[in-house]
This record gives structure tokens, C-alpha cells and sequence, in this order.
């Protein structure tokens, strides 16, 4: 006889009912978004006294025009451009380099085997 015995076998769950028991369901996609508040319209913001929105994949000026000084706008557009360059050739200079330092020491390691077998090949002659 077994110590616990075979007592415990819950009942089944009946099937559950249908999901929802709201009709939103059957509404089309623009109805749902006027019901459940989904249409946020476009992000906009305020930086540096600028109204902004994004539209298209790119932040706009409310005013339709940037108000700031284009001169200074072209200026940090040509020092962004400046900077990016920069930094590919740092990158470009870092990888050469770390090329150059691979060779170099793979030369040395095979140096060190040479001079290795050169000593046990003159202990042998002894």
C-alpha cells in the first residue's frame, strides 16, 4: 500500500469562455484608435525656446523655417563633418597599428623558437 496513496486528482478545468466580452473587437482599426485614445498625433517639443516636431523621420520647425543663426548651424555641421572624418582616420590609424603590433610580436615569438633551438642544438654538439 502506497504511503500517500492515489487520494489526489484535481478535477479539470472547464474550457474558458471567450476572451473578450467587449465588441471592440469587431470595430475597424481607425474606430478602435478614435475609442481607445491611440492616435497620439506627432511628437513635438521645445528645445531652446524652438518648437519642434518630428515629421517624415526628421525633427521640423513648427515655424517652418530654423530661426537660429544658420551661420552658426553650417559652422557645427562642418565641425560634426570635420570631427567625423577625425575619427576615421583615428580608427584607420589604430587598426594599422595593432596590425603593425600583431606582426611584430608573431616575428618575435618566432625568434625566440629559433634561439631556442639554436642553444639546444649547441648543448648537443657539447
Amino acid at each position: 500500500m502506497p504511503l500517500f496513496g492515489n487520494s489526489f486528482s484535481p478535477k479539470k478545468t472547464p474550457p474558458r469562455k471567450w476572451a473578450s466580452l467587449s465588441n471592440l473587437h469587431l470595430l475597424d482599426r481607425s474606430t478602435r484608435e478614435v475609442e481607445l485614445g491611440l492616435e497620439y498625433g506627432t511628437p513635438s517639443m521645445n528645445l531652446a525656446g524652438q518648437n519642434l516636431k518630428f515629421e517624415n523621420g526628421q525633427w521640423v520647425s513648427e515655424s517652418g523655417s530654423f530661426t537660429g543663426d544658420r551661420r552658426e548651424f553650417q559652422r557645427l555641421r562642418k565641425r560634426n563633418q570635420q570631427l567625423e572624418e577625425e575619427n576615421n582616420l583615428l580608427r584607420l590609424k589604430v587598426d594599422i597599428l595593432l596590425d603593425m603590433l600583431s606582426e611584430t610580436t608573431a616575428e618575435s615569438h618566432l625568434m625566440e623558437k629559433e634561439l631556442e633551438e639554436l642553444k639546444q642544438h649547441s648543448h648537443r654538439k657539447k
